[in-house]
């Protein structure tokens, strides 16, 4: 047998033995016989052992079969075994190791420059790699080599000039290639057309293509579609219909390809009306023009571009013709329409939707599961996500990190840490493993709830399994620390992160030491711009502006510029102390800065110059937001009718919730209290009750209106008024935590109102409130003066009852709502929007406020204080 086939035999027989292969390959090739026995031994055997080494990753031996090859074979077979090396790692996609034996082969025989064949494999290889340097020197080599470049050449340089973003040296490059002897082709048009297009240069590009037109190069329809979709994509759809015109002139019908273009990008732009003509003319094609038929891709670019519109029904529509039509529709298209139905909240149609998948026999993918699974999550239906979960495992799915992170922070926002850190628990315990994000979002939760020790326990897991530790983790600690008023050990990691990176969490205190691992050093974790927005507003909330300023000024000096957000921290502060020549000062340098005032900054300004009285600033500040289109929102009249009522201008401060109204900016509770405070400030309590009605017309009834108007009522001495008020309240059931219902029965049993005051007590107690019993002793013992022995026996024995059954505490809210878990609620959330349309809303609110401004703001205030009680800010 020739032995050259028997070594090519006994190498095939172990394949699955490389290390044997390589030692029969090298004891062979090494023998002195080997070179005098068959002088093409080594070369038909080198494909072989080289495809043996190659697959088994055997990269150090391909090395030495190199060396071998140069120190066993003579000069005229070494250039052929070596050339045979070179071709096929670039036909394996290992350009490093090709062009370093090329490099061998071109030193060691100079004299003989390899075919231009290998020379283009070479550079196709590292095209592929996008080893831009490679092709560069391959192309210096051929030159120097005087080895001719074909077309193919110069196409593949003009590539990897384009994807490194050199685009005049690949233009360069284009137009010197007839100067080479090489003619330009279609090929070499549409690949430097589209590196101008990808840089969002496609006016360019289109002249390359008048320029090859003009020397009879005609391109093709690639080269046409990969314009039009650029055009498209820069919303010069003029030059974009004008290109598809040029195309037929060219004898080029256009594609889908270029239908779809045009489609996806009038849709992006939200041009739906002018896409779906282009889609209905591709179905219709009344005029015999000759269109393409619509496929699934302009289906399904159809479809997204109803449902980002929310054209729920017209994309349903468009749905159901496609399940007619059977090919136009796939799991793309329901995954397109599940995003659409969880973008308007339809949640309940999206699982139903699920399960019609299934019956059709298309099965969701892990991505239909989790477009579900969120909307159900940020709509806080955390239950029915769960369900889902189980759904698709149930279908043999299993849920991956998106799944596990997306419930994770669905309970997370609701502050369900427990559960949280089950979801954690179950992910790991499922083999499924958080990435970094999963678990800075339980990071955070854990310490925004205040549990440190488990945040640290966290901390540490996340190190030790090699999460890394990231410059977000960081910042959460830091914020974590600032809300708990740690603020120097939050510098302190601050300024560590500058040298030590993530490992800076390890001086978080004794309980931290040794919590980050030095081998975290190599990750830096530098600081950011919310680092030090979150250091420099946890300085600014403390008073702390000197040592906020001297961060602001480490921040510059470390090449970060400051944005608004952190401008806006220093004037809110300084405003906030009244050193309202210094947040102008800040202002002048934000200006100058580039950064532009946002809404934050004029409300600041507003309350600033508001505690000055400066009124007529004020207005002033209001003109310019007109001017430069920052509408202001409720805060903005807020701080102003705050400045105004202080200033005892209640009228104007009455007219500016007449222009909120006007404006459909719905005023919140805050609003009204500033107004129903300052009319009972000055005993005007017909006026106060006039806004109250319409705070409750805008708002509803809510709890913490009727709590401020009786508190008022009561520290005016309109108690009259007041106990009318409390007892609509107890009607309604009202948590009564922002009464001051002990007040009400000192004063009433003061004025010798001691039935009154008896019956609300024995209301609230048989509507089951738990209240401090000792509210029933001022009304008993004025019985007892009275000679109402009966009576204050009575009452007594109710007092001794409630006792009796445990309710003793002063936790004025009904019983079954304390075991039920519900909290009191005084938020004001009413949809602004529904106000304005329904009859009893915003169109009584204006008429009431129209009716009532005649008598209001009246100008003699007198020194009542009302009682101080705490409210809620909204």
């Amino acid at each position: 047998m020739d032995p050259t086939t028997s070594l090519s035999k006994a190498l095939f027989n172990n394949t699955n033995n490389p290390k044997l292969a390589w030692h029969l390959f090298k004891r062979i090739i090494s023998s002195p016989t080997s070179s005098s026995s068959s002088s093409d031994l080594p070369l038909r055997s080198i494909p072989v052992i080289a495809r043996i080494l190659i697959d088994s990753k055997m990269h150090r031996e391909i090395d030495s079969l190199h060396q071998l090859l140069l120190l066993s074979q003579p000069l005229e077979t070494l250039r052929p075994c070596l050339v045979s090396l070179v071709r096929i790692l670039a036909k394996s996609n290992l350009p490093d190791k090709a062009v370093a034996h090329f490099k061998s082969l071109r030193s060691r025989v100079p004299d003989k420059p390899p075919s231009v064949y290998l020379y283009n494999l070479l550079l196709e290889s590292s095209l592929r790699e996008n080893n831009v340097d490679f092709v560069l020197w391959l192309y210096k080599d051929m030159i120097f080599s005087r080895i001719k470049p074909e077309t193919y050449t110069f196409n593949l340089l003009i590539w990897a000039l384009c994807e490194s973003d050199r685009l005049d040296d690949a233009r360069e490059v284009f137009d010197k290639m007839r100067d080479k002897g090489c003619q330009p082709n279609e090929y070499s048009v549409g690949i430097l057309v589209r590196g101008y297009c990808r840089a969002g240069l496609a006016g360019r590009g289109l002249e390359v293509l008048d320029e090859v037109r003009s020397c009879n190069v005609l391109p093709n329809k690639v080269v046409y579609n990969t314009l039009i979709s650029s055009f498209c994509k820069q919303g010069r759809t003029d030059e974009a219909e004008k290109l598809v015109e040029r195309m037929r002139e060219d004898g080029l019908f256009p594609d889908a390809v270029t239908f779809n273009s045009r489609i996806s990008a009038l849709c992006s732009a939200g041009k739906i009306l002018e896409a779906s003509r282009i889609f209905r003319d591709m179905r219709v094609d009344d005029q015999g023009l000759g269109l393409p038929q619509p496929n699934v891709v302009t289906y399904n670019l159809m479809l997204q571009g109803f449902c980002k519109e929310g054209m729920l029904e017209e994309a349903e529509a468009l749905l159901k013709s496609m399940e007619k039509a059977g090919d136009f529709i796939n799991l793309e298209s329901y995954n397109i329409w599940l995003l659409g139905l969880v973008r308007k909240g339809k949640l309940l149609e999206a699982r139903l939707v699920l399960q019609e998948m299934v019956d059709k026999g298309i099965e969701p993918s892990i991505y239909s599961y989790n477009i579900v699974i969120n909307g159900l999550c940020k709509s806080g239906m955390l239950r029915d996500a769960r369900t889902v979960m189980s759904l698709m495992e149930r279908n043999n799915i299993s849920p991956d990190t998106v799944t596990y992170s997306t419930l994770l922070h669905g309970f997370c926002s609701k502050g369900k840490v427990f559960e949280a850190n089950n979801i954690l628990h179950e992910m790991i315990t499922n083999n499924c493993f958080p990435n970094t994000h999963t678990c800075n979002t339980l990071l955070h939760s854990l310490l925004k709830e205040g549990r440190t020790s488990e945040a640290e326990e966290l901390l540490k897991k996340m190190n030790e399994r090699g999460y890394g530790l990231d410059t977000v983790t960081c910042n959460i600690v830091i914020d974590g620390l600032c809300n708990d008023g740690k603020l120097d050990k939050a510098i302190e990691i601050v300024s560590g992160m500058w040298s030590h990176g993530s490992a800076a969490l390890g001086n978080l205190g004794n309980s931290f030491i040794g919590l980050v691992d030095d081998s975290n050093n190599g990750k830096k974790c530098s600081p950011d711009l919310i680092t030090y927005s979150t250091i420099i507003g946890g300085l600014c909330k403390a008073g702390r502006l000197d040592e906020a300023k001297k961060k602001f000024m480490e921040m510059l000096g470390k090449n970060l510029p400051p944005d608004s957000v952190i401008y806006d921290m220093f004037i809110r502060s300084f405003c906030e102390q009244g050193k309202i020549s210094s947040a102008f000062r800040v202002l002048k340098d934000m200006e100058k800065k580039g950064c532009n005032k946002s809404i934050q900054t004029y409300n600041s300004l507003i309350l600033g110059l508001g505690s000055k009285k400066q009124i007529f600033e004020i207005y002033g500040l209001m003109d310019e937001m007109r001017e430069r289109g920052v509408p202001p929102d409720v805060r903005t009249y807020n701080n102003m009718m705050k400045s105004l009522c202080e200033g005892e201008r209640v009228r104007d401060a009455t007219s500016l919730l007449d222009e909120m109204l006007q404006k459909g900016i719905s005023p919140n509770i805050s609003t009204f209290r500033i107004l129903i405070e300052a009319f009972c400030k000055g005993c005007d309590f017909g006026a106060a009750h006039e806004v109250f009605d319409i705070a409750l017309s805008v708002c509803g009834h809510k709890e913490a209106l009727y709590g401020l108007m009786f508190n008022q009522l009561l520290a005016g001495g309109e108690i009259w008024n007041a106990k009318e008020l409390f007892e609509v309240a107890l009607d309604r059931c009202f948590y009564l935590g922002n009464f001051n219902y002990k007040d009400l029965i000192d004063r009433l049993c003061k004025d010798e109102k001691l039935e009154d005051a008896s019956s609300i007590l024995i209301t609230m107690k048989n509507k089951g409130y738990g209240f401090d019993t000792a509210s029933f002793l001022p009304v008993i013992d004025g019985l007892g003066k009275r000679g109402n022995k009966h009576g204050a026996d009575e009452l007594a024995e109710r007092m001794m009852e409630m006792e009796t059954e445990g309710r003793v505490t002063d936790k004025v809210y009904r019983n079954e709502r304390e075991t039920s878990g519900r909290k009191p609620n005084n938020t004001c959330r009413s949809d602004w929007q529904t106000i304005v349309h329904r009859d009893d809303g915003s169109g009584i609110a204006l008429k009431t406020l129209k009716r009532v401004q005649k008598g209001w703001g009246r100008e003699s205030l007198i020194n009542l204080q009302p009682h101080t009680n705490e409210f809620i800010d909204y």
